[in-house]
């Protein structure tokens, strides 16, 4: 059972939000087919890359810049594939998953809870399928840069966006037609909502037993992005 849950990060808006396990794999070999192979072993390598930013800069560890202006350039755009896998992974794995249950604040009725997840993958549906046709056009179009002399940055990174946007599209879309959800009422997203409320300090310790109930080790980052805290 695949597990989602909703975060009521404001006023009547409930945000997805999934922590799949570390060895889940979000790319099925079945799906390495034609021309779309390169472009998904490209992705395999640099998503396995930017987990591994993401795992040390959560650990505190410094990071040396790279000695070329091609390590510099890709430990950037690492950082921010490493973002957008964190935004992404719930739709990249929901396409894999017939079943799924869904946590919800338990102040929020099971049919308001299914009518937010369903308009969020709508509209992810629609944004990720825009996104896919803008980065397909560009990425076809760098491809007359590999006429010239050096490695094709701009292909090397489009090609790596153009794939997460095919399966955030792909996960939408399934998440809509195929998956069916289960309804878990949980009293601790609704203890969430209060904890939000409060100022920095004193709403860390209390996001933190949260996180450690609903056993989500990166909640209190994902809260932190989505609602910053008050002074």
């Amino acid at each position: 059972m695949f597990d989602v849950y909703l975060i009521p990060i404001a006023a009547g808006r409930l945000e997805p939000y999934c922590e799949p396990a570390e060895d889940a794999e979000p790319l099925d070999p079945r799906e390495e087919r034609g021309l779309f192979r390169r472009l998904l072993d490209r992705f395999r390598q640099m998503l396995a890359e930017a987990e591994e930013e993401r795992r040390r800069r959560a650990r505190g560890e410094a990071l040396p810049d790279a000695p070329t202006w091609w390590g510099r350039l890709q430990q950037r755009t690492l950082r921010g594939a490493a973002e957008h896998i964190n935004e992404q992974r719930l739709l990249w794995h929901l396409r894999k998953h017939t079943q799924a249950s869904l946590h919800h604040p338990d102040d929020v009725t099971a049919e308001q809870a299914l009518q937010a997840m369903r308009t969020s993958l709508r509209k992810d549906g629609d944004r990720h399928l825009l996104w896919l046709v803008t980065t397909s056009i560009l990425f076809l179009t760098s491809g007359a840069l590999a006429l010239l002399p050096g490695p094709n940055v701009l292909a090397y990174f489009l090609g790596f966006f153009v794939v997460a946007r095919y399966l955030s599209w792909r996960g939408a879309r399934h998440g809509l037609g195929s998956v069916v959800w289960h309804m878990t009422p949980s009293p601790a997203l609704s203890e969430l909502r209060g904890a939000l409320q409060l100022p920095g300090e004193a709403r860390e310790p209390i996001v933190l037993d949260i996180a450690m109930r609903l056993r989500l080790e990166d909640l209190p980052v994902f809260v932190a992005r989505m609602v910053p805290a008050r002074a």
